[in-house]
């Protein structure tokens, strides 16, 4: 086992982790245990009480966070024509031209987030093998498929993210940097939860939110209290 810095225990000590916080003190503390010298990302782990293995649930969703993600998001549009203008005039940072489509097929991956038209879907459908794995894949369900290229531009430069339970039943996210400060954090935090909570299935059994733990990069895991999230 690694030895631990003394940076990273300091941090250990000030978590009590037999503790379920309130979520602005877990954030607080978030904020207070990071101790890398880069902004450090903080995530959010809930483990749902749910089976993904059966269709109805599934659960998967977007969500626009108040305060962003703290960074700038790099954004590939498939488009063509007029389309391909109002990407660029929308902000997009690459449009997937047949040199542009090459480099990815060949491991350029200079991008955070890919948007198609639905007319382009049969070009993306070929790079299907080497977008998929990497959560790159336009898709209409997560808004990601559409002729509405400023609305969905505008959306995931300001900190709009997708998520899908895994088949452990949790979701993963990212609601920030360190920099924001817990407050900003907080934001984020419950705008995510609420949309969680509201995508509920009907068929989930017992406890729904079964556990939250917050952390920052580098930092140690700290524990929400699913009855104190508001």
């Amino acid at each position: 086992m690694p030895k631990r810095s003394k940076k990273h225990t300091e941090a250990l000590n000030k978590v009590d982790r037999t503790v379920q916080y309130e979520p602005m003190n877990a954030l607080e503390l978030t904020v207070s245990s990071s101790y890398a010298k880069f902004d450090e990302t903080v995530d959010i782990a809930v483990k749902l009480g749910v089976d993904p293995r059966h269709a109805d649930q599934m659960v998967r969703g977007t969500v626009v966070l108040p305060n962003g993600l703290g960074k700038d998001v790099k954004i590939l549009v498939f488009a063509k024509g007029e389309k391909e203008k109002e990407a660029l005039d929308a902000g997009a940072d690459f449009i997937a031209d047949d040199e542009t489509i090459e480099k990815i097929k060949n491991g350029w991956f200079g991008f955070d987030k890919a948007i198609a038209t639905p007319d382009m879907m049969g070009a993306v459908g070929k790079l299907g093998r080497v977008l998929g794995p990497r959560g790159l894949m336009p898709n209409a369900k997560t808004g990601t498929v559409t002729f509405e290229l400023e609305k969905a531009i505008n959306e995931l430069k300001a900190g709009k993210i997708d998520f899908r339970v895994e088949k452990a039943g949790i979701v993963h996210v990212p609601v920030g940097k360190v920099s924001f400060g817990a407050q900003k954090l907080a934001e984020n935090f419950k705008a995510f939860i609420d949309k969680l909570v509201s995508l509920k299935p009907a068929s989930s059994k017992g406890t729904y939110l079964k556990t939250i733990t917050v952390s920052s990069t580098m930092g140690p895991g700290i524990k929400v209290d699913p009855l104190l999230v508001k």
